[in-house]
């Protein structure tokens, strides 16, 4: 099959499965993006930036678009030749369900809606829909009803029933390694998520000061790009947790990266959202010992026996849960939550891609 793989915001995890599908699927792919910058106004017109470049290609067979596309704009500029081409959108996350920063001044101005209304209406016109966890295509299709009833007057004639028949669940493919986590005796914390609000970094390394405070011995492996904005508690918990850190920022090196998270065995998850969790998976499958809330796409990546012993509901049961794992030492085996996430595995999903590719 000729593809045309579409993303206005090319950013890591976007880039990350779309390269998995191009190195592990055999067709000929083509692909269109626009670096992760001003993520607003890429999802508003960022389509247009390459718009030329797909009018003046081949006929394709099958157009995939990422959650970010603006697809009403992207099928009224297509040239005649691709009117036909089906579309597939794969949700890597939403406008709708995603917990904005209450510092954003399109919250402040009550001017956020358009965004998950491009969402919507992509969701309408697209032919196939795909989510990446079960947790979004449900959270998606639940807030669609309540997300339509804000807009004065508007009843609209597509039946959700409609978009809920047409949408499907394929997570992200993960490359694992052969080898496994290095032995370490004593607990060490990973942070391999974004430096920003929604992944929760305050109460996270809120909860390592207790820990230094009541005297545990562990290391802490922080990994990560620092930005301008980023929260300030980086810089609080850099000083305070001097002491335990092996490493701190970003590396360029996956190499280097997997290196680390073998060399971790405790991850400790705090975050408001993650629609999937490309970095949650990649730590368990590298052996390390997941605390995780008992919300959003985490109880997926856990095996229901063991969900007493991975996943809590408030702060409380999160530091009954830590010193728990911690005094038995139980991230010293990990071997049923690694091997729970095999189901990840790019060969154990491509199949399911190859389906609904080809329709």
């Amino acid at each position: 099959m000729r593809i045309a793989l579409l993303d206005t915001f090319y950013d890591t995890s976007h880039r990350y499965w779309a390269e998995g599908l191009m190195k592990h699927m055999d067709h000929d792919f083509t692909l269109f993006f626009n670096k992760p910058h001003n993520w607003k106004w890429q999802m508003i017109g960022g389509v247009l930036n390459f718009i030329n470049e797909v009018n003046e290609s081949d006929p394709f067979d099958l157009i995939v678009a990422s959650d970010m596309v603006n697809l009403p704009l992207l099928k009224s500029t297509l040239a005649q030749k691709h009117q036909g081409t089906p579309i597939l959108v794969y949700f890597h996350e939403n406008q709708i369900t995603y917990p904005w920063s209450p510092n954003d001044m399109d919250i402040k101005k009550k001017r956020d809606h358009h965004y998950g209304w491009i969402n919507y209406i992509s969701a309408v016109l697209a032919e196939r829909i795909v989510f990446n966890s079960s947790y979004h295509k449900q959270s998606f299709l639940y807030s669609l009803p309540g997300f339509i009833r804000m807009f004065p007057k508007f009843r609209s004639s597509i039946s959700l029933e409609v978009i809920r028949q047409k949408s499907c669940v394929l997570p992200i493919g993960i490359d694992f390694q052969e080898s496994k986590n290095d032995i370490s005796n004593r607990p060490i914390f990973i942070w391999n998520h974004r430096w920003e609000y929604d992944k929760n970094p305050k109460e996270f390394f809120k909860t390592l000061f207790q820990l230094s405070s009541e005297g545990i011995d562990f290391g802490l492996i922080v990994v990560g790009k620092e930005y301008k904005n980023c929260p300030s508690i980086f810089i609080e918990a850099k000083k305070t947790l001097m002491a335990h850190i092996i490493h701190w920022g970003w590396v360029e090196s996956r190499t280097k990266y997997l290196e680390l998270l073998r060399q971790s065995n405790m991850l400790l998850v705090t975050s408001f959202q993650d629609f999937f969790g490309i970095s949650i998976v990649e730590a368990i499958a590298n052996g390390c010992y997941p605390i995780l809330p008992n919300r959003l796409s985490y109880p997926e990546h856990i095996p229901q026996d063991l969900y007493n012993l991975s996943l809590y509901d408030n702060s409380e049961s999160m530091m009954k849960l830590l010193h728990k794992v911690i005094s038995q030492k139980l991230y010293l085996n990990t071997l049923e939550l690694e091997d729970y996430t095999k189901k990840y595995q790019w060969k154990a999903l491509i199949l399911g891609y190859e389906q609904l590719f080809k329709g």
